[in-house]
């Protein structure tokens, strides 16, 4: 481990020092270039060194970079906020910003809370997610996160959040597969909200397609209109997780615009600003802050509301705008996922590979035909990971989907500016970097 005073988010080995990016790619010190497949951790949408992106976080922090958000607004955040609101699946959008997904998660739960409270039904307060999710690292964000790896080093804080099962199509339980899953899924819901009580349920979360915890799982078409009526005959606010789906990344401007989803709140972070700037928001709809705003709504963070975060994700927002990155994310996703399907779909470990948009994963197994994961103490995903690393590429994990702790997921979330060569790369690297994994060469040996 490298000596220093930085308390690293790996303590297990060292990394490369970034040094400089453009576009879909990272130099390190060394002068060695990485191909980002991931974007990061599936944030970078708008492409790395944007000119014009650093000079409006320029000119905001030069005019005025921080004022707290009890003493002033900032044109920067007026304006962005009445150029998004039109692009969220919400009637009469207000937005809340924060500094990221983790802490967008805890404000729209409050909000949901405050909400019902509001309007006198203040009984309603649990919280009903999935399992198979994520939705931050805060505790009420990990509460609701059904990941159970990521919960378990901190499960003496948690317990209220309620958990349905997962809506996992690779390996649906249900014996309404392939006829019915969404409508299926919804009846579950239903279940479980009248089981707890509907007068004391406040809100259910979920993200329109699974991200980090299943890896770029969609749902049936019928689940979210379904899921939609469950809550509303409940009068269980719906909130949708767009922390990774939004802007853009699934080849819509949202995931929920897939299937019609108009929920009361929406979270999101990463694209929002591509990676440049801290920076998310809570969204309610213009009904539930119209309830929550004679009694105000007890909640705030040092850096919310931030002139500069709001500058750059403005600056973002111009960029998939008038450059056409969302249409890009979904043609450029449908030409990743077809080379995949190409190099890939008859590779003995690789069962599945998904996707909507530039949010693909590649779900490996140990037997195809039975869809037995390896198992999780094999480590494959990180021995691809680095495999990948030393060719160049850089790809993002989940792992822990299949139950009992394995399963193994390669994500991809390139930035939308990836070029067609590039993408070419990326499926031809992380073919090598499979090839070169010994178990992978060898499924089933020991």
């Amino acid at each position: 481990m490298r000596a220093g005073n930085v308390f690293p988010r790996v303590t297990d080995r060292d990394l490369p020092s970034a040094a400089r990016a453009s576009g879909a790619s990272i130099w390190d010190s060394s002068g060695k270039r990485y191909l980002d497949g991931s974007g990061g951790a599936i944030v970078v949408g708008a492409g790395h060194g944007d000119e014009k992106v650093v000079e409006a976080m320029t000119r905001q922090a030069s005019s005025i970079a921080y004022a707290h958000g009890t003493q002033f607004t900032s044109e920067a955040l007026e304006r962005y906020a009445t150029r998004v609101a039109p692009l969220l699946p919400l009637d009469e959008a207000r937005i809340y910003p924060v500094s990221g997904g983790s802490e967008a998660v805890e404000t729209a739960l409050k909000i949901a809370r405050t909400y019902h409270v509001a309007t006198g039904r203040s009984s309603k307060h649990k919280v009903i997610a999935r399992l198979g999710s994520y939705h931050g690292n805060t505790r009420g964000a990990l509460d609701a996160s059904g990941r159970a790896s990521l919960r378990r080093p901190y499960s003496a804080w948690l317990g209220p959040a309620v958990h349905v099962p997962a809506v996992y199509e690779y390996r649906c339980p249900l014996d309404t597969h392939d006829s019915g899953c969404g409508a299926r899924h919804a009846e579950l819901l239903d279940g479980v909200i009248r089981e707890q009580g509907p007068e004391t349920v406040a809100c259910f979360i979920a993200e329109p397609v699974v991200g980090a915890a299943l890896g770029a799982v969609a749902p049936p078409p019928d689940l979210w209109p379904a899921v939609q009526e469950v809550c509303r005959a409940h009068g269980v606010l719906l909130i949708a997780d767009e922390v990774m789906t939004g802007f853009g990344r699934t080849g819509r401007w949202f995931g929920s615009d897939h299937w019609g989803l108009r929920p009361d709140i929406l979270t999101a972070g990463k694209g929002v600003t591509s990676g440049y700037w801290p920076f998310g928001f809570a969204a309610a709809s213009g009904a539930v802050f119209d309830a929550i705003a004679p009694t105000g709504f007890v909640h705030g963070f040092t850096y919310s509301h931030s002139a500069v975060g709001a500058a750059v994700a403005d600056a973002v927002l111009t960029r998939l705008h008038d450059d056409h990155l969302v249409e890009a994310s979904r043609c450029k996703g449908e030409r990743l996922l077809a080379l995949l399907g190409d190099a890939l779909g008859e590779h003995p470990c690789v069962g599945d590979i998904r996707g909507l948009g530039l949010m693909a994963g590649i779900e490996l197994v140990a037997d195809r035909s039975s869809k037995r994961p390896f198992r999780r103490a094999e480590r494959i995903t990180e021995q691809v990971i680095e495999a990948a690393k030393a060719e160049g590429l850089l790809v993002y994990p989940s792992t822990g989907g299949a139950g009992a702790g394995d399963g193994d997921v390669i994500m991809l979330g390139p930035p939308f500016v990836i070029t067609d060569d590039e993408i070419t790369e990326l499926v031809e690297s992380l073919g090598r970097a499979l090839g070169s994994v010994p178990g992978l060469r060898n499924p089933g040996s020991e």
